[in-house]
């Protein structure tokens, strides 16, 4: 919200908000830009007849006196993506929806139109090198938007991704995710028939012939006004721990690697031909990008080991992570962590969707707060529940910070990689800073 904020500042709009609370670098950011309210809480004075638009974030609870005064006086509320929609209603909209590799996909179509001079706007979920924003608002012609199937605001409880209606849509797979929102897998699919029929007519679906879920959900809803562009894992060789692409003539070798990844980009490459790119200036372009913020971020290296730090959670993005890192590197042994912090992973209903997302690590641990618990109201959940769910030999289940330190600590790290798998911040223990120790 707050970026959206800025980006608006920027275009020229005036614009003012408030919340109870500013975290940084919400704080900085805003300051920065003239636009911090000058005391925290919801001030419904604020809100006067002639402001033009009202736009709601998703955190907002339903009693809030500022949306109870902007209806008593008839003002326009939008959620963040109607409004993003609002804006772009001129723009081609290119939009990445899907399970996993939404904030991948989108970085690297906006990293390859950055370097090809493409004017474009933009909305991603990460920090993105070369991009000082995560929303980007101007006149230029193309919109490029990661398209969440989160509800879009209290009010609002259908998907986000449902409000953009793409001329440009990209589906990267489909894995039951957000149970506390979609409490069946059928009811998290209709989502995505629905996010397929919002396509403008005339428009271009991009999608993962290799997600058999996602294969059978378009075969089944068939549109004669759209055109279907299905993608695979694109032609590559790995050797001594490099990825190397080919896409038709041109070659290059690649900064990410992983099946995902190579998935991911191969959707970003039909989506940028759409938008006017070459093979070559594509290849040549993605050859460059590192990642978005936290997705196999790199945090340290020594002469045989690596660390990452990547935002995996869901099962089919810890699995996709294990399997890339694995793969990569053949020869090294492999330790991974995962933190579980969403409220679909700690849920007890839910684990057995973890089956067999660690197996190919070689030791690894899965670790749980039981102050995370709290925050989101939720019943203990017992470690057997996990070893079950995980169904991994040798797992570790692990609850306190410091017993999952001492656990890391004994790990020998010659000739392995070590994978820190979070959406959280492992109670607080400082995984950064124990990265930074190994030989």
């Amino acid at each position: 919200m707050h970026q959206l904020a800025i980006a608006l500042k920027r275009k020229g709009y005036d614009v003012t908000g408030t919340d109870d609370e500013i975290f940084e670098p919400s704080l900085t950011n805003l300051r920065n830009e003239g636009l911090l309210p000058k005391e925290m809480g919801w001030q419904p004075e604020l809100i006067t007849a002639d402001i033009e638009a009202v736009i709601l974030g998703m955190h907002a609870k339903n009693d809030n006196p500022e949306i109870e005064k902007a209806k008593q006086l008839g003002l326009p509320v939008y959620s963040f993506p109607e409004y993003i929609y609002r804006e772009s209603r001129q723009k081609i909209r290119v939009v990445v929806g899907g399970s996993h590799g939404k904030t991948t996909t989108t970085s690297m179509i906006m990293h390859v139109l950055k370097i090809a001079q493409k004017q474009f706007d933009y909305l991603v979920g990460a920090r993105l090198e070369g991009f000082d924003q995560s929303v980007n608002i101007t006149d230029a012609p193309v919109i490029v938007c990661e398209g969440d199937e989160y509800p879009a605001s209290v009010i609002e409880k259908r998907p986000k991704f449902h409000f953009l209606f793409p001329h440009v849509a990209i589906l990267t797979g489909i894995a039951w995710d957000h149970i506390n929102v979609f409490p069946t897998f059928e009811n998290y699919l209709e989502q995505f028939r629905i996010f397929i029929a919002k396509i403008e007519p005339g428009g271009l679906l991009i999608y993962n012939e290799t997600d058999e879920v996602l294969q059978r959900l378009v075969t089944n809803n068939k549109r004669a006004d759209i055109t279907y562009q299905p993608y695979a894992i694109p032609a590559h060789s790995i050797e001594n721990g490099k990825t190397t692409l080919t896409i038709e003539s041109a070659t290059a070798q690649l900064a990410v690697f992983g099946n995902h990844n190579l998935l991911n980009l191969h959707a970003a490459w039909f989506a940028c031909r759409h938008l006017g790119i070459d093979a070559a200036t594509f290849v040549k372009a993605i050859s460059s990008f590192t990642g978005a913020s936290k997705r196999l971020e790199k945090i340290a290296e020594t002469s045989n080991s690596i660390v990452y730090r990547d935002f995996a959670h869901a099962p089919s993005k810890v699995k996709a992570t294990i399997e890339a890192v694995k793969q990569q590197y053949q020869n090294r042994k492999l330790v991974a962590v995962l933190e579980l912090h969403t409220f679909s992973s700690l849920n007890e209903n839910f684990m057995s969707e973890y089956k067999g997302a660690l197996d190919k690590a070689d030791f690894a641990a899965v670790f749980y707060s039981k102050h995370a618990l709290k925050l989101k109201r939720m019943p203990e959940l017992p470690k057997e529940v996990v070893e079950k769910g995980f169904a991994k030999e040798g797992l570790q289940v692990i609850t306190d910070k410091n017993e999952l330190q001492e656990w890391l600590g004994k790990q020998q790290y010659e000739n392995a990689n070590l994978v820190l798998m979070s959406s959280g911040n492992y109670d607080g223990l400082d995984v950064n800073a124990f990265a930074k120790t190994l030989p």
